[in-house]
């Protein structure tokens, strides 16, 4: 049965997978090899926003959308260098993604980094989702959309992505899906684990986030990780003159999850095996290599 959290969840995959063409280009090369019959048999293994943690916006007001609607709020994680908190997420439903929400922690910039980034947040000026009937998925899915602020200057994105290229892509993309994640464990040998799958990536011209190296490893070494670098998008910014000027940023991406069977269920046949008896959460270290995928280095670096 079709929920409000199913409208507004499709809503969010439909305009990203406008966005991100190496959605396709995947999809359509798992059918052509034979990993799944469609693109129904993907697993999403977790969903992903970046906020500005400022009083009326951040996590606490994002979050609000998706508790309403049966998720639960789980492990907390801090991102020294990048300034970052973030949560996540437990669905009401295996057949649901995680989510992880993080947020900048716009009090530990600069001064003129913070100058820049008020300028915009402050023409919202109460928590938006207060005011949003939760339960109207046309309605939620229209808010995930739309322009929170005004289209920044690319002046002003500039400066900020010389000091955090983590708050040029929330001051022009807002609450546009981040990325979305391919489970792989469940995967046909021998794509299911994330090694050989980035090997099946390659083959075909998918350029990969190597920050950290291709292949993040959580310390358990039970949840494996890789991401593409953002897709590139044409974005329209003020000129400062009542027109506007377009600009290449960066964009969105595709995550990969390998998520390892717990010790304790070991001997649990592997045809029994569900996503309870899997690692869960996520990895601090694995993330902080992950965000840099919509970072300048990543994107102009050679395939």
């Amino acid at each position: 049965m079709s929920t409000t959290l199913d409208f507004i969840l499709d809503g969010l995959m439909r305009r990203y997978q406008e966005r991100v063409p190496d959605v396709k280009k995947i999809v359509t090369q798992m059918v052509l090899n034979g990993l799944i019959r469609s693109e129904n048999d993907i697993e999403n293994d977790h969903i992903a926003f970046r906020t500005m943690g400022v009083s009326q916006l951040g996590i606490q007001s994002l979050e609000r959308i998706f508790l309403q609607h049966g998720y639960h709020k789980r492990d907390a994680y801090f991102f020294e260098s990048k300034h970052l908190n973030a949560f996540w997420y437990a669905p009401p439903r295996n057949s649901y993604p995680r989510i992880f929400i993080s947020e900048l922690r716009v009090h530990d910039l600069s001064p003129r980094a913070q100058e820049i980034i008020y300028s915009y947040t402050s023409e919202v000026n109460s928590d938006p989702t207060l005011n949003l009937d939760l339960n109207d998925g046309v309605a939620v899915d229209s808010f995930l959309h739309q322009s929170l602020w005004r289209y920044p200057t690319w002046q002003d994105y500039s400066e900020l992505a010389s000091e955090s290229e983590y708050a040029a892509w929330v001051i022009y993309n807002r609450y546009y899906l981040n990325h979305f994640t391919i489970s792989v464990h469940n995967l046909p040998s021998p794509y299911g684990t994330v090694e050989k799958f980035n090997e099946f990536l390659e083959s075909f011209g998918i350029k990969l986030n190597s920050s950290g190296g291709k292949v993040k490893i959580s310390p358990d070494g039970l949840l494996i990780q890789s991401s593409t670098v953002a897709q590139v998008v044409s974005a329209a910014f003020d000129d400062g003159h009542g027109g506007t000027e377009i600009h290449d940023i960066a964009g969105s991406y595709v995550e990969f999850a390998e998520r390892r069977v717990l010790p304790e269920f070991a001997k649990i046949p592997a045809t029994d095996i569900t996503r309870t008896h899997r690692r869960d959460g996520f990895e601090a270290g694995n993330a902080d290599k992950i965000f840099e995928s919509t970072y300048r280095d990543q994107i102009d670096r050679p395939l």
